[in-house]
């Protein structure tokens, strides 16, 4: 079926040629706004440029053109100042309605039918495990890939492991100091929790050791590099490097221990990858890249043989790619990752970096420096910056342990739904283990709705409490009104009569509903497009709204007319199914019942 705003242009485009002898490209079409009389709305004051005259004027010839040319779509019209709102014929929403009835996957594209993208997202640090900022990152990252998948892209999920590094060796040092053997096995514990127990250790020990170090009379910075256990670390780390087998031991194993938890984090959190990449694996790659840039021009070396990119034409600014001992900095790991990747993937035409805003300046010197080394995919990479998720407390630290921690949260969310549902007392006739999967389903579906709803550029204050809400944007407020679609579709069943012809008219209700599936198809591109869940999130809200305010005010199974009845139901149905659809775009489940 023709789209909608695809046939109106092709008809104004018409009028205008006709009218005033004009010939356009395009014109501008946007959704009646619910004040005003219409469907959809002719911005006219782009055509000034164009055609000389009154703007209303303008709306009107063109309105009544489109009336008699076409008035079995276009049955009244309207103009307010430069805006022609058209009415659009019941007829044809009617007709889109039987057209897509059958069709599950509407606005979906065809699977695997545009070019392959690599999201990257997670990419934890192996020396604690996932908090709240993770959780936010992981879910973005998901349901962009997810997201990018509906629109028909080949999607690759990836992440990067940051486990090599001071850091790790901290924990490593403090595990083999206080930790007498400790292993998760023996502690009960996951094993990311324990390894981050032991990084909290290292802080503890190491502001302890500074804080002798000036009673002794030495100054802050001296006391800083000399801890013992800080030269520990660095020493340790040096051993790494050197591929000390009882050290590289000890790192595999802690890091095994961490890798365990991270999966059990996952698969709670319901996030998957297809691949993963380690920096101890890709530290050294990129050495390669900056020989070439040196030879191309890109690079250039400095006297102490440090070597650089010169950026001030751009408008940044000069960039070190290789330390004077020939050792890589980030910025080199990076540009070597993402050529192994395009090695890897070699169908891959872009990446998505899903990455805190605190890199914001990194990745835009990481673009352009792989731009201007001649790499065409350079040109299709996309940074999924996003803001921090602070809760009503207050900031968190890893090293202080004042961090809200990934499963915790997960189990509070649970348990916050558990209570709220035992609360509205719906729950009778369901087993133990049913309950405890729908108070999962619940918990989680707030939790990433409440984040995923907002715009990803902005910061989030996280409120467990208020994300749970029935009542309001939120995610169980959404599941409820899928579950409340799929009781009238079962007690349908029952007293089902054999389909029906479909009715001559709609209820204005019926109409405000189709009119938001007809923009279902654009709103997933849209979302794909700007890398935005929020798009979806926000598109779902509303058209749930309008279907409460349809179920309460018209009759569904209680129409006596068959053919309404019959109407009202499809149209239900396609209403669960597109939240079932815009849902699995953000990862969330949705109940059958509640």
């Amino acid at each position: 079926m023709q789209n909608l705003n695809d046939i109106l242009k092709q008809y104004i485009l018409q009028a205008v040629q006709e009218l005033y002898s004009v010939s356009l490209e395009t014109v501008e079409l946007q959704q009646t706004k619910k004040e005003f009389v219409g469907d959809v709305t002719l911005v006219v004051f782009p055509l000034l440029r164009h055609i000389k005259g009154n703007p209303v004027q303008i709306g009107e010839q063109i309105g009544e053109y489109l009336k008699q040319k076409i008035a079995h779509l276009v049955t009244d019209f309207n103009v307010i100042k430069g805006f022609l709102n058209l009415v659009i014929a019941d007829s044809y929403y009617i007709n889109f309605l039987d057209q897509i009835k059958e069709n599950k996957h509407f606005g979906l594209a065809a699977p695997n039918s545009k070019e392959a993208i690599l999201v990257e997202y997670s990419s934890p640090n192996t020396n604690k495990p996932l908090h709240l900022g993770h959780i936010r990152n992981n879910l973005l990252g998901y349901s962009v890939a997810e997201i990018l998948k509906a629109a028909g892209h080949k999607v690759y999920k990836t992440q990067i492991i940051n486990d090599r590094g001071i850091h790790i060796c901290k924990s490593m040092v403090a595990w083999q100091r206080f930790g007498n053997g400790e292993t998760p096995e023996s502690t009960g514990l996951k094993g990311d929790k324990l390894v981050g127990n032991y990084y909290v250790a290292f802080d503890k020990a190491y502001k302890s050791e500074i804080q002798e170090l000036v009673a002794d009379g030495k100054s802050k910075e001296e006391a800083e590099k000399q801890a013992p256990i800080f030269v520990a670390a660095q020493e340790m780390l040096r051993q790494w490097e050197a591929a000390t087998p009882e050290v590289l031991n000890l790192w595999k194993q802690m890091n095994g221990w961490v890798y365990d938890g991270f999966e059990v984090t996952y698969k709670n959190l319901g996030v998957d990858f297809d691949s993963y990449y380690y920096e101890s694996n890709t530290y050294l790659l990129g050495k390669d890249i900056v020989e070439r840039g040196l030879q191309q021009g890109v690079f250039f070396k400095k006297e102490d043989g440090s070597v650089w990119c010169d950026l001030t034409a751009d408008g940044l600014d000069e960039k070190l790619v290789l330390r004077a001992d020939g050792t890589s900095v980030y910025i080199t790991q990076d540009m070597g990752t993402a050529t192994q990747r395009v090695k890897d993937y070699p169908d891959v035409k872009g990446m998505v970096y899903t990455v805190g805003n605190e890199q914001d300046y990194h990745f835009k010197v990481l673009f352009l420096i792989l731009k201007k080394l001649g790499y065409d995919w350079a040109s299709h990479l996309y940074h999924l910056s996003y803001g921090m998720v602070d809760l009503p407390s207050g900031k968190m630290k890893s090293r202080e342990g004042t961090v809200v921690d990934a499963d915790d949260l997960i189990t509070e969310m649970e348990q916050t739904a558990k209570e709220i549902s035992q609360e509205l007392g719906k729950l009778d006739g369901y087993t133990e283990a049913q309950k405890e999967a729908l108070y999962h389903t619940i918990g989680l579906g707030a939790l990433k709705y409440y984040i995923l709803k907002v715009d990803p550029k902005k910061r989030i204050l996280f409120d467990p409490k208020e994300s749970i809400d029935f009542q309001g944007n939120t995610g169980p407020f959404v599941q409820y009104t899928y579950a409340r679609i799929q009781s009238i579709l079962r007690k349908y069943a029952e007293i089902a009569t054999p389909a029906v012809a479909m009715p001559d008219t709609l209820h204005e209700k019926e109409k405000v509903l189709l009119k938001s599936i007809t923009l279902f198809p654009s709103v997933v591109q849209d979302a794909a497009d700007s890398y935005s869940p929020a798009v979806i999130a926000n598109y779902v809200y509303d058209l749930v709204k309008d279907f409460n305010s349809f179920y309460q005010n018209v009759s569904i199974l209680g129409e006596e007319e068959a053919s309404k009845r019959f109407f009202r139901v499809i149209l239900s149905r396609k209403i669960g199914e597109i939240i079932a659809e815009s849902f699995k775009m953000l990862g969330i489940q949705v109940p059958e019942r509640m």
